[in-house]
């Protein structure tokens, strides 16, 4: 009994990988969770008595279970049912399909990568390419919004960066849950996004099962008072122009909306002007139908050569930032109150309505929202000289520019729009914003001080100009 037992090396490694993970697993791995939960909840606390509309439970509920809850959902159920007999295929593989289709949409919101990480990225890059401003904000934003409450931004989209520009503004206010389109579907951006909160949707998609898991989730987020963040005109603004809604995911929120419950739905309209989009280029292009198909390679060489050219205006003290990025906020629409008032005659309620009489009153609402949007735009130094210079018959030298400029401001803010003036100075937001269209060689500047918009840059000059057109 008292000899030593041998143990062969092919024996002795398993046994110990097997005690080392035991060790990992039973002492080690829970005390590490525990102390990063620990951390990860006094974050939370934190943030949220500085946040005008809190972290809701469901943010931080697991997302295997709100992927169970989705896909044991008894409305996708029934659609994976229907589905199934219509297409005269197994029960189990229509089910496979809800399973896929819940674990794309459902995030995996995670408040430390979202409040350090994310709002970090976001602050420095934005402060990088632009000069961010927040031009007007309605006193009665989120003031007083009570905690069972849904929050939903609504937002003009003129560029991918709206959505770092926005979660940067609206991080002091609360945590956005955007819904992103599938471009965004890449590695490693698609792990930052979801973590983020963010939910991916396919925009052209019919398959009726995964309209079906995509509206009970919208819908659980919204019950829940999760702050969402949505682009209704369905995309990127391809002219420069503000684009009609889609109906998709308002109807999403209000199709079980009960007027008589204890939570209400809030729209905050939030619009968005840039001197430059960097996407401009691309997006008119995209307007020629007949236009070849460019390759991933040539995407990628024209990108890398725009950020090589500007590294080296950088290196020799030439770069300048690429104008003003302006974001304003308008008063929220309580869909309580706009249903009770202009949807009476069903007492607010859309819930026993068919698809076509809820579309038609969900689209009054959806264009009262873009209405207001438009009605904020904010009206940048860019767009101003832009419509001055397209409207023109020749070229004008700066003095009569200037004075065009000024008497188109002052247009502008006789109809209410909502102009923002760098340094509450005119004379210097006319200079900087000719000074971006010169530096871009979008506009020309004669040896006789005269200035024109280059022929073969109209359409680009136009795309700005009509940024700001309806609020003519």
């Amino acid at each position: 009994m008292d000899e030593p037992v041998t143990v062969p090396l092919w024996l002795f490694l398993p046994i110990a990988a097997f005690a080392l993970w035991s060790l990992l697993d039973r002492l080690l791995i829970p005390s590490g969770r525990w102390f990063l939960r620990r951390r990860l909840n006094r974050l939370i606390d934190r943030v949220n008595r500085r946040l005008d509309v809190e972290i809701k439970p469901f943010q931080l509920t697991k997302r295997q279970v709100l992927i169970d809850r989705l896909v044991y959902d008894p409305q996708v159920v029934a659609a994976a049912n229907d589905y199934a007999r219509a297409n005269n295929m197994p029960r189990e593989a229509a089910m496979t399909e809800v399973h896929r289709y819940a674990r794309e949409i459902v995030p995996t919101f995670n408040a430390y990568i979202y409040f350090r990480v994310g709002y970090s990225i976001a602050r420095a890059v934005a402060r990088f390419l632009y000069r961010v401003r927040l031009g007007f904000a309605d006193e009665r934003t989120l003031a007083g919004v009570p905690p069972n409450t849904a929050v939903v931004f609504v937002m003009n989209h003129r560029s991918n960066m709206d959505y770092v520009l926005v979660a940067f503004l609206a991080a002091e206010r609360t945590a956005l849950s955007y819904a992103v389109g599938e471009w965004a579907r890449i590695w490693p951006l698609q792990q930052l996004i979801r973590s983020m909160g963010a939910y991916f949707v396919r925009r052209n998609s019919n398959n009726p099962i995964y309209r079906r898991v995509l509206e009970r989730y919208v819908h659980m987020a919204t019950e829940a008072g999760v702050a969402q963040a949505m682009y209704p005109e369905g995309g990127l603004s391809r002219d420069g122009r503000l684009r009609e809604p889609k109906l998709g995911l308002f109807d999403y929120m209000l199709k079980s909306f009960d007027p008589k419950g204890t939570n209400d739905i809030v729209f905050v309209p939030v619009a968005l002007n840039y001197d430059r989009v960097l996407e401009d280029r691309t997006l008119l292009r995209s307007l020629e139908g007949d236009a070849p198909r460019r390759s991933a390679w040539f995407a990628a060489r024209t990108a890398l050569g725009f950020w090589f050219s500007q590294i080296g205006l950088m290196l020799r003290g030439r770069w300048f930032r690429f104008g003003y990025a302006c974001v304003n906020f308008g008063c929220l629409i309580s869909a309580r109150d706009w249903l009770a008032t202009h949807a009476a005659q069903t007492g607010g309620d859309l819930r026993g309505l068919d698809k076509d009489q809820r579309f038609e009153i969900v689209g009054r609402l959806a264009h009262d929202v873009m209405g207001e949007i438009a009605r904020l735009v904010p009206v940048l130094p860019v767009s101003l000289i832009t419509t001055v210079l397209l409207e023109a018959d020749g070229p004008l030298d700066e003095l009569e520019l200037k004075g065009r400029v000024s008497d188109l401001m002052t247009h502008l803010e006789a109809k209410g729009a909502k102009l923002y003036v760098p340094r509450g100075d005119r004379d210097y937001a006319f200079h900087v914003g000719l000074r971006m269209l010169v530096l871009r060689r979008l506009v020309d500047e004669s040896e006789e001080g005269l200035f024109v918009a280059v022929a073969a840059e109209r359409p680009l000059l136009a795309y700005y100009a009509n940024a700001v057109a309806h609020l003519r």
